[in-house]
């Protein structure tokens, strides 16, 4: 009897430790739901990159209805187009990122979609803050970057990248359509043509007419003022004359 004693007080023991880890498991399941991220060439400088987004489901009740991402640093929205995503969800763009969603998953669910960018940038790592939205109105936000030794409750996607290629360099922003030619500073003033060169001389000529006839009208009027006078002092002489 004493020598079995052992063995039971064994097996009691770890169906006793199964129990609790099982036990542990199950109530922090939700806090093992997150989002990540993975990419067919996870390189800095690497072009026309798909990335694959995975937003796991943490509720039993609701599905989600839509995903929303912060793109970083490098990475211009319009840079970015929709590649696959769950059956009648739209991709949008927004100021500082886009957001993809449509009619809600089942509950249960996970979210995944792909996206292409045109390049990557130059750095190590890369941070998609994710804002995930329940048919509910529930929100999960993954955005907490890790710091101070200590692991985020809801840590952020973050995508780490191999050093750039031998060679490869940023292939710069997309050109953006002019509204029409800018004339330069130092364009040399047109020639005048025959055609202006007549209106100009015609406008001179109807300044010098003008002229002309202010002079004339004015000579006239000093003429009849002259002849006039004259004729009155004539008249006077007369009228002495036969008074005497």
């Amino acid at each position: 009897m004493p020598t079995h004693r052992p063995a039971r007080t064994s097996r009691r023991l770890a169906l006793v430790g199964a129990a609790a880890l099982t036990a542990t498991l199950s109530l922090a399941g939700p806090a093992f739901a997150h989002t990540e991220v993975e990419a067919d060439k996870a390189q800095a400088l690497a072009e026309n990159v798909t990335l694959t987004f995975v937003s796991e489901a943490e509720s039993d009740d609701a599905g989600f209805r839509e995903v929303r991402v912060v793109l970083p640093e490098g990475i211009a929205p319009a840079d970015v187009t929709l590649d696959e995503a769950p059956k009648g969800w739209k991709f949008t763009v927004t100021d500082d990122g886009y957001s993809v969603g449509g009619t809600a998953l089942k509950p249960g669910v996970d979210a995944e979609y792909k996206i292409k960018v045109r390049q990557l940038p130059d750095a190590e790592q890369l941070v998609f803050k994710t804002i995930d939205t329940y048919s509910d109105g529930e929100i999960s936000r993954w955005i907490e970057l890790p710091g101070g030794g200590a692991e985020p409750e809801q840590p952020a996607p973050v995508l780490k990248l191999k050093a750039a290629a031998a060679g490869a360099t940023p292939i710069g922003q997309s050109p953006t359509a002019t509204t029409g030619p800018t004339a330069s500073a130092t364009e040399t003033p047109a020639a005048v043509t025959p055609a202006t060169a007549s209106a100009t001389t015609a406008a001179a000529s109807d300044g010098d007419e003008g002229g002309s006839t202010g002079l004339i009208a004015g000579g006239t009027v000093a003429a009849v003022v002259v002849l006039g006078g004259g004729a009155w002092w004539l008249a006077r002489r007369r009228r002495a004359s036969a008074g005497d």
